[in-house]
C-alpha cells in the first residue's frame, strides 16, 4: 500500500510503514524521532576513520591485498598530473554526442582521490609519506571544489533551459555524477577529514559550502527532478542519488546547529528511496537487467544498510519482501563465468570488479545462502597461494571502503555459484531454465515477454537467448557506448535497440515499436522435465495477426525448441524469424553450427527443410560491444513468408565439439 500522508504531504510506502513502526511514531513525528536516532556525524557512517589504527595501521584489519594494490597505484599517481575534464570535452557532447571524453577523465580523477585518501590513512603514522598523501588528498578535494559542475554534461539541463553548452554554475544540476562526487567527499571526510583539517585548516568549510550549494539546496528546493519518481516512474537513478545525498547529509551536516536540517534531509532521502522500494516487485526483478542491478537495487540495499548502522539497528528494512528477493536477482540471472542474462541496455558480460561485498553483506542479512555463495564465488582471500583484493576503487569510494573493512567479506571462503535449475520472474515475465541445476554445463535458455516501455528499453518482446556451457550463443547484443543519442529522440535509430536485431520475428516487414502498449499477452510458464514459456506476440507490433511463440527446454532430449505459429497475412514484404548469434557460424542447408566464444560446446540450430536461410554479418566497431562479443555478430534470417508455423531446434553438437577441441 502506498499513499500520501495528509498531515505531512509525504509519500508513505513500504519503507515508511516499517520505519515508523520501528521508531514508534507516525508520519508527523518521524523526522523528530529520526533526529534522536541518528548517530553523531563522526560515527554515522560504517567505516572507521584513519585514527583507528586497529583498522588502518600496519597490522590493521583492512584487507591487505587491497591495500597493497592501492598503495602501489597511489605512489604511481604522485608522478603524474591530475586529470582535468576540459570544457571543450563537455561542449563536444553537443557536437558529436560523445560523452566518454569528459566522463572518463572525471572517473579517473575520482579514483585518484580515492587512492590518495586510503594511502593517507594507511601512512598516517609515517610523517613523510603521511604528509605527501595528505597533500595529494588536499589537491584532489580542492580540484573538485573548483570544478564548475559535478553533473555529467549529458545530464545537465543547461542547454535545454538556457542554451548553454557548458554548465551554468548558478543553477547546479543534481544528477548521478553530482551524487557520486559528494559521496566521495563525504567518505573522504569520514576517513581522513580530521587529519586533513588539522594540516590544512579551512578545507572542511569549503567542502561543506560546495555541498550545500550544489547538493542540499538543489535537493530540498527543487522538487521536480525526474529521478524522484513523483509520477510513479521510478528507475535506478532514484536510490543511487538518494543514497549519496543521504551519506553526505549524515557526515557533512556536522554543525550542532544543523541537526534538525540533517534529520530533515535524511528523512527526505528516505522518502525518495521509499518510492523505489514501493515499486520494486515482490520477486525482486529488475527490468533493466543484471548490469543495472548494481546501480539500482544494490544502491538501495547499501543506502538502507547505512541507515541501519546510523540508527544503531533501530531502523531495519531487511524484512521487506522485495528487498529480500532482489538479493537473489544476480545469481538467478547468472549463465556461467562472467556471463549473465542481459536485458534492455545491460551487457551480457560486465566487469567482474563489482562490489560483491555489498551483495554478500545483504545476503547475510537476508539469510539467503545461495546469494551469499554467488557473491563468495568472486572472493579469493589471501593465503600462501595468493589472493585477490576484497574491493577496488572503480565502483566508488564508499564501496571501496566498505569492501576492504568488512571482516566477513575479507574472511569469506570462495564458493560455487548456485545455478538454480529454473527461475520464473512474473513481474518482468522472464524465464531462465538450464539443463541441470548447480552447474553451467549444458544448455540454458531464457525467454521474456514484457513490453517495450521498460527502463533502458530495447524492443524485444518475445525474445530468447540460449547459452552453451554458460556462454551465450543465441544472444542479445546489449548496448553500444553511451552517447547523447542513447537517451534522445533518435534512440531507436541505434541498431541494438531495434527488434530487427533481437531474436523476435519480423512480421510482414514490421518490426516492434517502442512503448509500453506494445506488449506480450497470454504468457504461460510450465516448469518440469520439459520447462516452457509461451506468449502471444502480436500485441508488440502495430498491425499483426495472432502470433504465438513457445520456447521449450526439453531436458530429456537435451534441446531447446522455439515454435512459432501465426495467422498468415497478405503482404508484399517478408516475414522472418531471426536469431542473433555469437561465435563462429557455419551455414548448412537446413542448419547452422555455431562454435561459441571461450571454447564452449558448439550448438547446431536447425529448421524445417525448404525454409530459405541467410546470414547477415554485423562487424562490431564499438568498443563496448566488441569487448563482449569480439569482432562480429551474425544474424540468421529464416524466410517464413509462405508458412504459418515453424519450429527451430537448438542442441549441443557433440561431433563438432570434438572438432573444436
Amino acid at each position: 500500500m502506498t499513499a500520501t500522508d495528509a498531515a505531512t504531504g509525504t509519500f508513505q510506502g513500504r519503507l515508511a510503514e516499517v520505519y515508523q513502526r520501528q521508531a514508534g511514531v507516525d508520519a508527523t513525528g518521524f523526522t523528530t524521532a529520526l533526529a534522536a536516532l541518528l548517530a553523531p556525524p563522526a560515527q554515522a557512517l560504517p567505516v572507521a576513520s584513519a585514527d583507528d589504527r586497529t583498522v588502518w595501521g600496519p597490522d590493521g584489519s583492512a584487507d591487505a591485498v587491497s591495500i597493497r594494490g592501492i598503495l602501489e597505484r597511489a605512489e604511481a599517481d604522485l608522478d603524474q598530473p591530475w586529470p582535468v575534464p576540459l570544457a571543450s570535452a563537455a561542449a563536444r557532447l553537443h557536437d558529436d554526442g560523445n560523452r566518454d571524453g569528459w566522463e572518463s577523465v572525471l572517473y579517473e580523477r575520482q579514483r585518484r582521490l580515492s587512492r590518495a585518501a586510503v594511502a593517507a590513512a594507511v601512512h598516517a603514522d609515517d610523517p613523510e609519506r603521511g604528509r605527501r598523501f595528505l597533500a595529494e588528498v588536499l589537491d584532489g578535494v580542492w580540484l573538485f571544489c573548483e570544478q564548475s559542475s559535478w553533473c555529467w554534461p549529458a545530464h545537465d539541463d543547461a542547454f535545454r533551459e538556457r542554451g548553454s553548452v557548458l554548465p551554468v554554475v548558478t543553477a547546479p544540476y543534481l544528477d548521478l555524477g553530482a551524487g557520486e562526487v559528494v559521496s566521495l567527499l563525504a567518505w573522504v571526510d569520514q576517513l581522513i577529514g580530521d587529519r586533513l583539517e588539522a594540516r590544512y585548516p579551512g578545507i572542511r568549510s569549503r567542502v561543506r559550502h560546495e555541498t550545500r550549494v550544489r547538493i542540499f539546496e538543489p535537493f530540498t528546493q527543487r522538487r521536480d527532478w525526474h529521478w524522484l519518481g513523483l509520477d510513479g516512474d521510478v528507475h535506478n537513478w532514484n536510490p543511487w542519488i538518494h543514497g549519496n545525498v543521504l551519506v553526505a547529509a549524515l557526515r557533512l551536516l556536522d554543525d550542532p546547529a544543523e541537526a534538525e536540517e540533517r534529520a530533515a534531509i535524511v528523512a527526505l532521502a528516505l522518502e525518495g528511496i521509499d518510492r523505489y522500494v514501493s515499486v520494486l516487485p515482490e520477486d525482486g526483478a529488475i527490468d533493466e537487467g543484471y548490469a543495472y542491478w548494481w546501480n539500482g537495487a544494490c544502491r538501495a540495499l547499501e543506502a538502507l544498510d547505512v541507515v541501519r548502522h546510523a540508527t544503531g539497528g533501530v531502523l531495519d528494512a531487511s524484512g521487506i519482501t522485495p528487498l529480500r528477493e532482489t538479493v537473489a536477482f544476480p545469481h538467478r540471472m547468472h549463465l556461467g563465468g562472467d556471463w549473465y542474462l542481459n536485458l534492455a541496455d545491460g551487457q551480457a558480460r560486465v566487469s567482474a570488479a563489482q562490489p560483491w561485498h555489498a551483495l554478500h553483506r545483504a545476503a547475510l542479512v537476508a539469510g539467503d545462502r545461495d546469494a551469499a555463495a554467488h557473491a563468495a564465488s568472486h572472493r579469493w582471500a589471501e593465503s600462501e597461494f595468493g589472493g585477490s583484493p576484497a574491493a577496488i576503487e572503480h565502483p566508488g569510494f564508499g564501496r571501496l571502503l566498505r569492501g576492504i573493512t568488512d571482516p566477513a567479506w575479507i574472511a569469506a571462503a570462495q564458493e560455487s555459484s548456485p545455478f538454480p535449475r529454473d527461475v520464473w520472474l512474473p513481474s518482468t515475465e522472464v524465464l531462465v531454465a538450464r539443463s541441470h541445476g548447480g552447474t553451467a554445463r549444458g544448455l540454458t535458455v531464457a525467454a521474456k515477454g514484457g513490453h517495450n516501455g521498460e527502463h533502458h528499453n530495447h524492443n524485444d518482446v518475445g525474445s530468447f537467448i540460449v547459452a552453451s556451457d554458460g556462454v551465450p550463443v543465441v544472444v542479445d547484443a546489449g548496448r553500444p557506448t553511451y552517447t547523447l543519442q542513447t537517451f534522445g529522440p533518435d534512440r531507436y535509430d541505434i541498431w541494438t535497440m531495434q527488434s530487427g536485431w533481437h531474436n523476435v520475428p519480423v512480421i510482414g516487414g514490421q518490426e516492434q515499436p517502442p512503448g509500453a502498449g506494445f506488449a506480450a499477452s497470454g504468457v504461460e510458464v510450465s516448469i518440469g522435465d520439459d520447462t516452457g514459456f509461451t506468449a502471444e506476440l502480436s500485441g508488440a507490433y502495430p498491425d499483426a495477426a495472432p502470433w504465438r511463440r513457445s520456447v521449450q527446454l526439453d531436458r530429456i532430449a537435451g534441446r531447446v525448441v522455439v515454435s512459432d505459429a501465426w495467422t498468415p497475412v497478405s503482404s508484399e514484404r517478408r516475414t522472418e524469424v531471426r536469431l542473433l548469434l555469437a561465435g563462429d557460424v557455419r551455414l548448412d542447408s537446413a542448419s547452422v553450427v555455431v562454435t561459441p566464444l571461450e571454447g564452449a560446446t558448439p550448438v547446431r540450430i536447425s529448421w524445417p527443410a525448404g525454409v530459405e536461410a541467410s546470414v547477415v554479418v554485423r562487424e562490431l566497431d564499438d568498443p563496448v560491444l566488441s569487448s563482449v562479443w569480439g569482432a562480429k555478430l551474425t544474424r540468421l534470417d529464416l524466410d517464413v513468408t509462405s508458412r504459418d508455423e515453424i519450429a527451430v531446434t537448438v542442441e549441443l553438437d557433440q561431433t563438432n565439439a570434438e572438432d573444436a577441441r
